[in-house]
């Protein structure tokens, strides 16, 4: 008796101090993020006072000559960002749905850890990739004067993100209940309107998280970016623009920040991107956070 009243209280206690744990936790990473946006702000918002909004706002970006149009970078990102996304997005579903739906046991259980691999290569190192082989085979391939475009770089960010696409895709494709598929195929259906109109739908949720955070890996990433785009500040309009060079915010801020005078416009300009950024950033996780939110009342609907 006296043993069982122990046990009870350890496993009490040790309930407890984990309960305590995951709750200091949760609330650390929520700290962190307010202290992060904090410090941008602290560093970003005097340049909208030295800076006029106009000056912000323009097309040119020459830090020398006090321009610190924010335009040219917003749109090199947002380009290279599509590029990427229209890449890897499709590609990323369609390797998802064959681990999941199609490929036999022994096939996944190898394409699984390996695909999860890709995740931990060096952006740097695929970033050198990028310079010696990829930007030398678009100019090749596509006749341009240079390889160093914002496609080449919407290549390399495209191939950056798959890794998180396929497998968060993966396990939300894998969650759905076999039932599923079973009523399907026992109502008629053959496997693949069974893949698309029943599994696919079913992890919907699932499938567009993995999207978002293949997008947002797309937006923060620097090294690679900044060594296979070109680095040229210039507004990409034209419809040939995504095979010529751009320069994102990221690889803004990587660039000149190490060469910047603390203190001084030019260091307060490159937080108010960084801020810009952290927005972007927010915003597409907030967008995500909403569909999710509406398809899980609907599901929640059409169940009761």
């Amino acid at each position: 008796m006296q043993q069982s009243l122990s046990d009870k209280r350890r496993t009490s206690l040790s309930e407890f101090v984990a309960e305590r744990l995951i709750r200091v936790s949760g609330l650390a990473a929520i700290g962190f993020v307010v202290l992060i946006f904090a410090f941008l702000l602290s560093e970003g918002l005097p340049a909208f006072g030295e800076v006029p909004l106009d000056n912000l706002l323009s097309t040119r970006w020459y830090p020398i000559e006090d321009y610190f149009g924010m335009m040219p970078l917003l749109l090199g990102s947002l380009i290279v960002t599509i590029g990427a996304a229209l890449t890897s997005i499709p590609i990323g579903l369609l390797t998802a749905i064959f681990i999941a739906e199609i490929a036999p046991r022994w096939l996944r259980e190898i394409l699984k850890p390996v695909i999860e691999i890709l995740a931990g290569i060096p952006s740097v190192v695929l970033g050198f990739f990028g310079i010696v082989i990829m930007s030398a085979l678009v100019r090749q391939t596509l006749g341009l004067p240079t390889g160093l475009t914002a496609f080449t770089g919407s290549l390399i960010l495209g191939y950056m993100a798959l890794p998180t696409i396929v497998s968060v895709a993966e396990d939300a494709l894998d969650a759905v209940p076999r039932s599923y598929r079973d009523a399907a195929l026992a109502l008629g259906a053959t496997k693949c309107p069974t893949i698309w109109m029943v599994t696919v739908k079913a992890a919907r949720s699932g499938i567009l998280t993995a999207m978002m955070l293949g997008v947002g890996r797309a937006i923060g990433e620097t090294m690679a970016v900044m060594m296979v785009t070109g680095n040229a500040a210039r507004m990409p309009l034209t419809l040939n623009s995504l095979f010529l060079p751009v320069r994102t915010m990221t690889a803004t801020i990587a660039a000149e920040m190490g060469e910047v005078a603390q203190g001084s416009t030019h260091f307060h300009v490159l937080f108010a991107i960084g801020i810009a950024l952290f927005l972007i950033t927010f915003l597409v996780n907030l967008v995500a956070s909403l569909a999710i939110f509406r398809q899980t009342r609907r599901a929640a609907r059409l169940l009761s």
